[in-house]
């Protein structure tokens, strides 16, 4: 049984169709470095733009894995050159007893 997580960037300004191409390729490296899992990726906006990415780790194992690996390193440091990591918690949506976002994928 894998992890699943909910992640949540807030692009930088005028990054935000660079954070979506930099979120369209996440999964798929990190399914071939077999350390995600073939579960669908969900992929939606909250209104104040914050992209959100449901996917599911293959293990514990696997995300220590990818704090080791330079392939995912340098994924993260495209993350890092477009967006800002974010709370879920801080997310408008994410204070309703039914959290709605824009569906992008």
């Amino acid at each position: 049984m894998g992890i699943i997580v909910i992640s949540s960037y807030r692009p930088k300004p005028g990054k935000e169709l660079k954070l979506l191409e930099v979120v369209e390729t996440h999964v798929p490296i990190l399914r071939e470095l077999s350390m995600a899992t073939e579960r669908e990726v969900i992929i939606m906006k909250a209104k104040n733009g914050t992209i959100l990415e449901v996917f599911e780790w293959e293990s514990q194992d696997a995300i220590k894995r990818a704090h080791e690996h330079t392939r995912v390193h340098k994924m993260w440091k495209e993350f890092e050159a477009c967006c800002e990591y974010e709370i879920l918690g801080n997310i408008d949506e994410a204070k309703h007893l039914f959290s709605e976002f824009e569906p992008l994928n």
